[in-house]
């Protein structure tokens, strides 16, 4: 059993717009930065300048790793859509629930495999 293919559109359209989104917020991060800064290179500024670079940099550097992490598994959802298999669970093969892949479009189980992958 598959999906309607007008419900297969609209589910990718909103996986092209929240891909874009996401790729729009990574360049933003990286721009926010303090490591992406060159001219911090010549500044000899205290040490707590250098403490508060520092943790800018992992600040962004964690959520550009969570930004990264949705990245892939919506373009992952996209090319499930193309060839065919969006909405089968990867784990048992049966069809994953519409309701939560309207919650979660980029889900690759079923609630049950989700569960007993969590334990």
């Amino acid at each position: 059993m598959q999906f309607p293919k007008d419900l297969l559109r609209q589910i990718n359209k909103h996986l092209e717009t929240r891909r874009e989104d996401l790729e729009s917020h990574m360049a933003k991060l990286k721009k926010e930065d303090p490591f992406e800064d060159k001219s911090r290179l010549l500044d000899r500024a205290a040490e707590d300048s250098d403490a508060q670079n520092k943790a800018g940099h992992e600040r962004t550097e964690a959520l550009r790793k969570q930004l990264d992490l949705m990245l892939v598994q919506t373009r992952k959802a996209m090319t499930k859509i193309k060839v065919g298999k969006y909405g089968i669970c990867e784990s048992c093969g049966k069809m994953i629930d519409t309701d939560r892949l309207a919650a979660m479009p980029t889900a690759t189980l079923c609630l049950t495999c989700e569960k007993k992958r969590e334990k």
